[in-house]
This record gives structure tokens, sequence and C-alpha cells, in this order.
């Protein structure tokens, strides 16, 4: 994500190849989420540490050579730096996404607020955005990060003289150390307090301790690097520890997701702390360890890094949405992945070459100059630069209209407000039962069980039940629908036990509550108890592109097995081959999979009326005939 700084700093052995590393493991976990690197994101906190080293020693070099830092060059170097590649990826990927369309345009403006102003983590806390969500990512979520270096990249010059005026560099050490570790205790506590953990991941405050670590490391081996010498002792011990610690980074990118604050921000600490140690390990006199990170593919791997690293996340989310029509997942085809690698590839490597380089070269106005006199020039490069206007109109151009045509609220949000709606006019216009009820009497007269009625049925959901409501509420008129977002099973208990105290539970339940996590056996158990025998009971599997959805629906199928009033509605089979009649987040039905939503638990509910029956003739049959059994005499 970040590159040199300037020609002064790449002497640093070995920060290519840790910045290639950390472009790869966060690449790889986007796009290959099946991979393996369940926190392979912890690559933009190897970043992090690097940029916090980079930046500080540049400075600390700067002002030992010149008395002072010059901050107007230094801000104009980091804008060159970062600017140009930034207004290409953000212009093409949003005139990209308006042409692609569906939900990918939804939050646009903020987003490119965000990007303008270097507050793209701060914004997306404001507007509520989840980073851990995959069902309707941002276009240019990936820009948190960048954000955050941002925000260092202009205070951190303007906090430098307070740490300069610390004689002892021990003592400089100490207080960017503690700096370091407030940061992440601060993390800890909000997250052990039940904070957003997006709030906690995204805030300068609570993710500021990798760059923090970087500043200390800076400090710390100013000027002890000239006056060691190098051993062949050194060279192997450098070279053993700097290898052990990228083997650890990449060994906690493979960890799963961990609960609290374990994998944020304990394994992420734990990142940034290998990282300092890779680091100093590199750069030691005479390391071998640095000229190995350094290969050709990893050096060119990591002078690219921070274009691969922007264009990667939007370029995959075009293409997922391009390919599946919703948001790139566990279930996306690999053949995404693969092509969002060659055009991430291409994409950084233009622009490293043709947009990058000559800005960092000859600034924006000298690159304004040379595009001039290209115009004025000989036929080949007149034409180089007349397609890059063109170019950049175009981008331009279409940004605009992906601005202008942004609707406020992703088809996701359409539906479940379209449910609320029905609720609320369900609730004002009560159903009548009176032909229900002639219906009942005519199929128990033929012998079989009476159908079930809207009025005979509770239904307890979360989102998906909330977004199919209007369906449920067509095929059963008079229908009891408590539903509302994120929601999990382990709220079942409560809700219906508070439904029971109110007389309110009907003669079938139907519980949904599988989409936002694992289920507890104990749960189910619980609200099984609370609907009794009498009463049937029907749960509806989930379908959603995450982790747990598999468990969730064997742990459904494994506890209705055998009980004689409860069955499963098998949702995810039902909508497993029309994935296109769902919302763009791949989980909220539309109208047209709300109707299959509903069919699915009629059906379910008509089979159990008949399955229950049947059970409590049998079950009625074997107490007759215990009963007989106790009065007939002994023989």
């Amino acid at each position: 994500m970040n590159a040199p700084l300037s020609s002064r700093a790449r002497h640093y052995a070995g920060l290519d190849g840790l910045r290639a590393l950390a472009v790869t493991l966060v690449v790889l976990y986007h796009v290959f989420p099946a991979w393996g690197l369940g926190s392979g994101f912890l690559g933009v906190d190897v970043f992090f540490v690097i940029s916090g080293f980079l930046i500080t020693s540049l400075l600390l070099r700067e002002h030992a050579d010149a008395g002072r830092v010059r901050l107007g060059d230094f801000w104009r170097r980091r804008a060159r730096r970062l600017l140009p590649a930034l207004a290409v990826v953000v212009t093409v990927c949003a005139t990209a996404a308006w042409l692609v369309g569906a939900d990918l345009l939804v939050g646009l403006d903020s987003q490119l607020l965000g990007a303008a102003t270097f507050s793209s983590n701060w914004v997306s806390i404001a507007v509520g955005s989840d980073y851990f969500a995959t069902t309707a990512p941002e276009l240019f979520r990936n820009l948190w990060s960048l954000a955050v270096e941002e925000q260092f990249y202009l205070l951190w010059p303007l906090a430098l003289p307070l740490f300069l005026a610390l004689k002892h560099r021990a003592a400089r050490v100490v207080v960017a150390s503690v700096l370091t570790a407030a940061s992440a205790i601060a993390a800890v506590v909000l997250m052990l307090g039940g904070a957003d953990p997006t709030r906690v991941y995204f805030g300068t405050d609570t993710h500021a301790f990798g760059l923090l670590l970087g500043v200390t490391l800076a400090f710390a081996v100013r000027g002890v690097l000239d006056r060691t010498a190098h051993t062949h002792s050194s060279r192997t011990v450098t070279g053993m520890t700097g290898t052990l610690a990228v083997v650890g980074i990449v060994a906690l990118a493979a960890l799963p997701p961990l609960p609290g604050a374990l994998t944020y921000p304990g394994v992420l600490v734990a990142a940034s702390v290998l990282t300092a140690v890779a680091i100093c390990c590199a750069i030691w006199p005479g390391s071998w360890f640095g000229r190995r990170l350094d290969a050709t593919p990893l050096r060119w791997l990591g002078q690219r890094s921070y274009g691969i690293y922007l264009w990667h996340w939007p370029v995959l989310v075009l293409l997922a949405h391009a390919a599946t029509g919703r948001a790139p997942d566990a279930a996306t085809p690999p053949w995404v992945g693969v092509l969002t690698l060659a055009v991430t590839l291409a994409a950084a490597a233009a622009s490293y070459r043709w947009v990058e380089m000559p800005v960092r070269r000859h600034g924006f106005a000298g690159s304004l100059r040379a595009l001039r006199v290209r115009l004025t020039s000989t036929p080949q490069h007149r034409f180089g630069a007349v397609a890059a206007l063109i170019v950049g109109v175009l981008a331009l151009g279409g940004t605009t209209a992906a601005l202008a045509a942004a609707p406020e609220h992703t088809t996701g949000e359409i539906a479940i407000q379209a449910g609320q709606a029905a609720l609320e006019a369900a609730e004002a216009t009560p159903a009548a039962g009176a032909d229900a009820g002639a219906d009942s009497g005519a199929d128990a007269a033929s012998g079989a069980p009476p159908p079930i009625t809207g009025d005979q049925i509770t239904a307890v959901g979360d989102s998906v039940m909330l977004a199919s409501a209007p369906a449920l509420l067509q095929r059963y008129p008079g229908i009891a629908i408590d539903a509302a977002v994120s929601r999990s099973m382990w709220s079942g208990p409560d809700i219906l036990r508070a439904l029971d105290s109110q007389g309110a539970l009907r003669p079938v339940v139907v519980v949904a509550l599988g989409t936002n996590g694992a289920v507890s056996r104990d749960a189910l158990a619980e609200m099984a108890g609370i609907v009794g025998p009498e009463r049937k009971l029907v749960l509806v599997d989930a379908y959603a592109p995450r982790d747990w959805i598999d468990g969730v629906n064997g742990d459904l199928r494994a506890f209705a097995r055998g009980r004689g009033n409860v069955a499963v509605a098998h949702w995810s089979g039902a909508i497993a081959g029309r994935t296109d009649l769902l919302a763009g987040d791949g989980v909220h039905p539309s109208p047209a999979a709300a109707e299959v939503y509903a069919s699915t638990v009629a059906d379910t509910v008509d089979r159990l009326n008949v399955t229950h029956a049947a059970h409590l003739v049998r079950a009625a049959g074997h107490e007759r005939a215990r009963e007989l059994g106790r009065l007939l005499p002994a023989e």
C-alpha cells in the first residue's frame, strides 16, 4: 500500500519484500476467501508498521541534515505519491460501477467524499458501514486504511518536534511505546465493552498501534545501526530471526477469526510486533535477510503494492457483481478471482509506469507541461496524449453520471422496507377468518386434518422473514409475524416466552433465525419446550454467503429428527438454484423470491400438519394400549 518515500529511504533492504508479503495476504484474503487466510487482513498492519518506520526515519534524517523539517515539501511529496493513483482508481472504478449498476452505486457520494478528504474511515463509521459484512460491500471500502495513513502523514510531522524536544533517544522510545500500548489497550477496552467492531477497527485512535510501533522502531534504531559492526553471528541471528518473524506473520494470517478481542486487536498487534522484528532484521548491517526479501519478483510487487492494494478490491466487487449479481463471497466462481488478479496487476503496473512515476519525478505542474509538449510533438506522442485526455474526460464524466444515478437504498434495504410496510398495513387492517373456518370444517368432515390458516400461525424471524412478509401475508391472511433486522437464534427463546406469556403463541410456530449466526442446541430445545408438544414448530433453514450457514442448517435438521411436532422448511434448497431472484446482497428475497419463501414455509406447514396428526393418533393408540394393559387382569 505504501512505497519508498524518496531515494534517500531506498537503502533500507527488505522493505519491498515485506510490502509484497503484506499486499499478497490482503489480496488473497479478499479474492480467495476459501484459501484459509482467515486473518489475511493483517497485511494492512504490516503496511502500517512499515509506514510509521519509513516516515519517521525520513523526517529524522531531514531534521539531522537541515536542522528542521520542511513541512510543505514533505506534504507535497506525499501528495505526488498518493493522489495520482488514487484519482485514477476512483474515477475509473466509479465509471465502471455506473455501467454495472445494481447496488454498487449506493453510498457512492459518501465514499468519494471520504476519498477526497482523507477521511474514509471516519465517514464509513458515521454512515454505519460494516467492514466485516460481505453482503453489501462498498466499492471503495479498502480506502479506510489509506485514510488512516494519510491522517498520520498530516499529523505526525506536526507532533514530531515534541519528541525531538526530548534529548535522550531512550525517552523518545519510551513515550512512543506508551502511545503504541495506549492505542492497543483502547481497542481492547472498546471491544470488550461491546463497541461496534467496525468502529474499533476503522478508528484512527484504536488502529494507530502499527504506525506508532513503526515510529518506536525508527527512534530505537536511529544512530545505532551506523555504529554496529556486522559479524558472522549477527548475520546468522538476524537471518534466522527475520525468517521466523515472516513465518509467524503468515501463520497468524492463516488463523480463523477469533472471538472477542483475540483477533482484533490481539492478532493484529502480534503481527505488528513481528513486522517490527522483521524490519529490524532486514536493515541490520550485513544481514542477508533483507537482500533475500528483495528478490526481483518481490521487489516488483512491493514497488507496485500501493496500486495493487488500491485496485484489487473495487475490481473484485465489480467483477463479482457483473458475474453473479451480488457481492463477492465464498461462493464466487474461482475464475472471478483469477480475472481480478490479472486485471489488478495489469492496472497497477500501468498506473505505476504512466501515472505514478511521471508525477513523482516531475510533479503535478511538470507533468501537465510534459503533456502539453506531447500534444505538439510527433504524431505518436500526440496520439498518446490525446488518448490520455479522452480517458480522463470519460472517467470524470462517468463518475459524475454514477453520482447522479446512485440510488439511496440497496435492493436488500428496499425489500426489508417493503416487508415492514406490509406488516404495518396488516396491523392496521386485521384479516377476517370466517371463510377459513368454513374450509377447515369441510376438511375435518372429510377425515383429513383441517388445513392451517393464517390466524393459527405465529412467525418469528429475522430480516429475511421480514423481507418475505408480503408474500407470507398473502399466503396466510391473519398470520402474526414478529420479524426484525439482525436477530439471531439466541433471541428466539425470549421472544417466544414473551408471546406465550401474552397468550399470543398460536398452534403453529414458524421460527427463522439462522441467518445471523450459529445456533445453539440449548436454545432450540428451550424454544421447543416453550412451544410444547401440542403445537407445531417449523424451523426455517438459512441461505446466505456466510461461513456458518451450513452448520446452522445441519443443526436444524439434526434437532428436528425424531420429533413429531418439529419440521424444517428448506429455504436454502428452494432458493439455491434461483439466486438471481435474491436482492443484490445475495441474502434478502426480492418479491419473486419471497413467493418461493412463502411457498416453502406453506409446504412444510401442510406436511407437518398431516404428520403431526398421524403422530398424535399413534401416540393416542399407544396410550390406549398402555391403559388397556393396566386394566387387564394379570394371569
